[in-house]
């Protein structure tokens, strides 16, 4: 797979992303806040298992924060002078975020340890990671180091967050901007091996798939989508109705989802994208076959992967107080 994409990246685009890399490093925060990891990590302990589904909700806001503008926690704002409200929260991708009072709780623990060191970006990093950890989910490691962004931008959440309408192509692409190739692609879209999504996100394909009313998407198991018709999303303009991504184990981090796939019961039409490939549906076969240890392993390179996407460090940014708002 040493030439997944057919295009080679802009050299100048490549020397800025490595050298944003070389920037973060493991326990950064050493001297200047060195509880703060282990902070982080007791608040996730002490409220992640009452409310186990945050887990998959803030490693969906870890992704949807890193897509746009890079991991620089833009996702959080409230409110920019360049933007108005027209923020990221409010993108369509991001209308079913959820978890942001989870972040700003973290944020006043850590301001009240180390006021002004450490970033909301990083936190949100860590909390990702963390929560997945405490729900019996792989650990990855987390570089820190970035420091938040000051502009928010809802019209790019549309441009460069993946669609769940997505074809193969289409996500490839999205990937190859950010750096990640189709092997990335097929892991991380392994975390929907947890958490639930709601009907708007794929009714199209029960119901109006090629524009015309009473179509559906062909390459959905007959019997799957039955039974999301009859028990879940009963008509195209359900909204509220929400449905388990990983159904029957979409609390656990297994191999699940990937199972679901070759039988061509992924809920999305950018799941099932992932089996129209000879290497995409290649590696989930190697990866169903293989053991959870292996997923996991390799998950957590794909994740560290992700969360160096186009990352501010140095004087880049800066440290906000408030995560909703940047600094006056």
């Amino acid at each position: 797979m040493a030439r997944i994409f057919g295009y080679l990246y802009p050299l100048i685009l490549m020397c800025i992303l490595v050298s944003s890399h070389a920037q973060l490093e493991q326990n950064f925060y050493a001297k200047s806040c060195p509880k703060a990891e282990k902070i982080i990590l007791d608040y996730v302990h002490k409220h992640i298992p009452n409310a186990p589904s945050l887990a998959a909700a803030l490693i969906r806001m870890h992704f949807h924060d890193c897509f746009v503008r890079g991991c620089d926690a833009s996702v959080l704002l409230n409110f920019t002078s360049s933007t108005g409200n027209q923020i990221e929260k409010v993108g369509i991708p991001n209308l079913t975020l959820r978890g942001f009072s989870f972040i700003d709780d973290v944020k006043k623990v850590i301001e009240a340890e180390c006021p002004g060191v450490v970033s909301c970006a990083d936190i949100i990093s860590l909390v990702a990671r963390d929560s997945v950890v405490v729900i019996g989910g792989p650990f990855w490691n987390v570089p820190t180091g970035r420091r938040d962004g000051r502009i928010s931008n809802a019209s790019e959440t549309l441009t460069d967050i993946p669609a769940p309408t997505s074809n193969l192509s289409t996500l490839q692409t999205d990937f190859a901007r950010k750096g990640l190739d189709l092997k990335d692609l097929v892991l991380l879209s392994g975390a929907h091996t947890i958490g639930v999504s709601h009907c708007s996100s794929f009714s199209t394909r029960l119901y109006n798939f090629t524009g015309t009313f009473g179509t559906q998407d062909p390459s959905l198991d007959n019997e799957y989508a039955a039974n999301l018709k009859a028990k879940k999303c009963k008509s195209l303009n359900d909204n509220t109705t929400i449905v388990e991504m990983d159904p029957g184990s979409f609390r656990t981090f297994d191999l699940s989802y990937y199972k679901l796939l070759l039988k061509r019961r992924g809920l999305f039409q950018s799941d099932a994208a992932l089996t129209t490939s000879t290497a995409t549906k290649s590696y989930i076969n190697q990866l169903v076959e293989g053991s959870l240890k292996e997923f996991y392993d390799e998950f957590a390179q794909s994740m560290e992967k992700m969360g160096r996407i186009e990352v501010k460090t140095g004087s880049a940014g800066e440290i906000r107080k408030h995560c909703a708002v940047v600094n006056s």
